[in-house]
């Protein structure tokens, strides 16, 4: 992720933006974050995202974002904004989550932080270590879809 600031009193709180990108397959891809000290959720599967810099909007974070840690600024279609959410318990920041669609071959993805990107179908998040609030998120999305899976384009 970009920035893990929180917020300070008097001062605008620190924002951020993830995106769950799904495929064709009804799949979700997360992003295994590096186990290492100084970063929100180590060791975590997450989706790609980040902090937004000062004064930046959070469509153009996650598009800056997934250029930055996978090349996919331009890849993924039909960006849709559908909730917002706190990181109560890592970096305090207010998350807004989209959402998106993209059928490549992840494996062939230029990861340039955490450890990797994989496909996961949504029934077997429930054995992955994910942030609570990154869980929620994805909860709250596949709740909101007829058939609790991730629609293709």
């Amino acid at each position: 992720m970009h920035s893990d600031t929180t917020s300070v009193p008097g001062q605008p709180a620190a924002r951020g933006a993830v995106v769950i990108i799904c495929n064709s397959r009804g799949e979700l891809l997360l992003h295994l974050r590096d186990d290492i000290d100084g970063i929100a959720w180590p060791g975590y599967w997450s989706l790609l995202g980040g902090g937004c810099d000062p004064g930046e909007h959070e469509v153009d974070a996650i598009c800056r974002e997934l250029d930055e840690e996978a090349g996919l600024g331009t890849e993924v279609e039909n960006l849709r904004q559908f909730c917002e959410i706190r990181d109560q318990h890592g970096s305090g920041q207010l998350i807004t989550f989209f959402s998106s669609h993209w059928d490549g071959d992840e494996t062939r993805l230029p990861l340039t932080e955490g450890v990797k990107l994989q496909f996961f179908a949504p029934e077997s998040l429930d054995d992955l270590k994910i942030p609570f609030f990154i869980r929620d998120g994805i909860n709250r999305y596949l709740t909101s879809l007829p058939s609790k899976r991730c629609l293709p384009r």
